[in-house]
């Protein structure tokens, strides 16, 4: 029997691009690898060339993840500073999922490189696992690291409501930078 037929350039592009816009949950390069019969590393660089298009895909520690917005459901938004060491993390992002609320990113103020942001996208306890996970597993530092753990999150929540409990959780666990 014949070799499966590897996708090229745009037609791969496109089929990537439909296979995140079909899916509820992040795909990892690796799936979206095996799917079009490429390399991992052709994905990332498909990725780079259809966010360049202005797609909105995401990479998450969960794999890709192409973010829609439906405007029958709003979305409020809210930054938030915190400050804890890295052994709190957990703790923290468990705080706020529990409140219904997505933690979006990860923001710091690097002294060279200026503000870096990583997503994190984490909604529910097993994402927070999976994330926690995959930290420990890479023996990768957490981007707060590189700040003493003084960091900014982007909150994402159905209602304002649940922004302002995850906020209040924060705030008693001690996670909230406020100055004095």
């Amino acid at each position: 029997m014949g070799e499966e037929k590897k996708l090229l350039g745009e037609e791969r592009r496109q089929m990537l691009l439909s296979l995140l816009k079909n899916s509820n949950a992040p795909i990892t390069g690796s799936e979206l690898a095996s799917a079009a019969k490429v390399s991992r590393q052709i994905i990332v660089g498909d990725i780079t060339l259809l966010k360049a298009k202005n797609e909105p895909i995401i990479a998450t520690s969960q794999g890709y993840l192409y973010l829609r917005h439906s405007a029958h459901s709003p979305v409020f938004e809210k930054t938030v500073a915190c400050f804890h060491p890295p052994g709190k993390t957990e703790e923290e992002l468990l705080l706020v999922v529990d409140e219904g609320v997505t933690v979006k990113d990860v923001k710091i103020e690097h002294p060279v490189y200026g503000d870096l942001t990583a997503s994190i996208m984490v909604s529910n306890r097993q994402e927070v696992k999976q994330f926690i996970e995959k930290i420990r597993k890479t023996k990768a530092a957490f981007l707060s690291e590189l700040t003493g753990g003084y960091h900014l999150h982007t909150l994402s929540a159905p209602s304002e409501q649940a922004l302002k409990k995850a906020e209040a959780a924060l705030q008693k666990a001690g996670y909230l930078f406020e100055i004095s």
